[in-house]
């Protein structure tokens, strides 16, 4: 090996990765994640890999593993631009245990990611912290998770987020297309916002195109623009496991990026359609502002957001009030959108119809 003399050696934190700071971090979150966990999970955080207790699946006859990943786009860059961390977290569990609940499955652990090209402890803190509070929210354990440093590739106030979710569901009792029927009910679930999908054009629009700052006071909002784009993603795991124990469930459709439509699609069979009646509600004002302000038509608006619905149920017409009792008992604003008929040959599986209320 070769002598080195004079210069300092190089070494891994001049290099832009501070251990020391990371360990701080992991110290900082450890109370959270305490916090995000079920009577299945083994140890607690700190070791190479997060353990749940199989046993616990024993219950079933045949119980189907269903995992989902996600991250929350480009959301992060508001967190980042308003130095506020503590809500994203809500947004990356929100991604991920309702793709899981769209099949019927009870989301039991996630695991997250968090790279950033300088770890400042207790932003990563702030950042495990939503992530605790939306498993809490979801039902679901925090069994692990991994911080990266990435100087170099990042900025120093840069990050990212993602996460996987593991999730059960009893094999007679899988949701999806197989289930639903001519004459069943498309019951919509409000969403909170604007979630965590369509951001690279709201940012586009809102801040390119219209020049509008976060700290901007929107009457129609009754916020500022950054409060609005920060309200955390709704969570709809218990509310949707909950409509299941009380009534009959046929599918459930997350709708995320590519609007309701295209994601209420993906559940209807050959041979049906959807009919979704857009009179049956009035999307939040921050759908209209960005529409107004970027001159965005409402097809590409429609495609992009979600438009105020943030879940979709299927059920028969005999389980609609029900389950609309069971939704409003658990404070989820729900109403009947729409119903399933007969497709004819070259029909779109879902059309939306009508013009919005208000």
């Amino acid at each position: 090996m070769p002598e080195t003399t004079g210069a300092t050696g190089a070494s891994y934190a001049a290099a832009g990765v501070d251990i020391e700071a990371g360990d701080r971090a992991v110290t900082l979150m450890k109370e959270w994640v305490r916090k995000a966990t079920r009577p299945e999970v083994v140890g607690g955080i700190g070791g190479f890999a997060g353990l749940f207790d199989a046993s616990a699946l024993k219950r079933y006859e045949r119980p189907l593993l269903a995992s989902a990943t996600d991250g929350v786009g480009t959301k992060v860059d508001i967190a980042r631009r308003m130095g506020v961390y503590d809500t994203i977290g809500h947004d990356l569990v929100g991604m991920v245990v309702d793709d899981l609940v769209v099949c019927g499955a009870e989301p039991l652990f996630m695991t997250d990611y968090i790279c950033v090209g300088k770890v400042h402890p207790e932003r990563v803190a702030a950042i495990v912290k939503g992530i605790a509070e939306g498993c809490v929210l979801a039902g679901c354990a925090l069994v692990g998770g991994e911080t990266a440093e990435h100087p170099g590739l990042l900025g120093a106030d840069e990050f990212d987020v993602a996460g996987a979710g593991t999730g059960v569901v009893e094999a007679d009792r899988l949701l999806g297309a197989d289930r639903i029927r001519n004459g069943d009910a498309v019951i919509a679930i409000e969403s909170s916002g604007l979630h965590s999908n369509g951001y690279s054009l709201v940012r586009h629009v809102l801040f390119d195109r219209a020049g509008w700052e976060l700290e901007r006071q929107v009457p129609e909002l009754g916020r500022t623009l950054g409060e609005e784009l920060l309200e955390p993603t709704r969570i709809y795991s218990l509310d949707c496991l909950a409509l299941t124990r009380t009534a009959e469930v046929h599918a459930f459709s997350h709708i995320t990026g590519g609007g309701l439509a295209n994601n209420l699609a993906r559940v209807i069979p050959d041979g049906l359609r959807a009919t979704v009646e857009r009179s049956t509600w009035t999307p939040a004002p921050i759908f209209g502002l960005v529409g107004a302000a970027g001159q965005v038509e409402r097809a590409e608006l429609e495609k992009t957001l979600n438009m105020g619905v943030g879940m979709i149920a299927v059920v028969p017409q005999q389980s609609v009030d029900v389950g609309l009792g069971t939704l409003a008992d658990r404070g989820a604003e729900a109403w009947v959108a729409g119903e399933i008929t007969a497709r004819e040959s070259g029909a779109a599986a879902v059309e939306l119809v009508g013009d919005y209320a208000g």
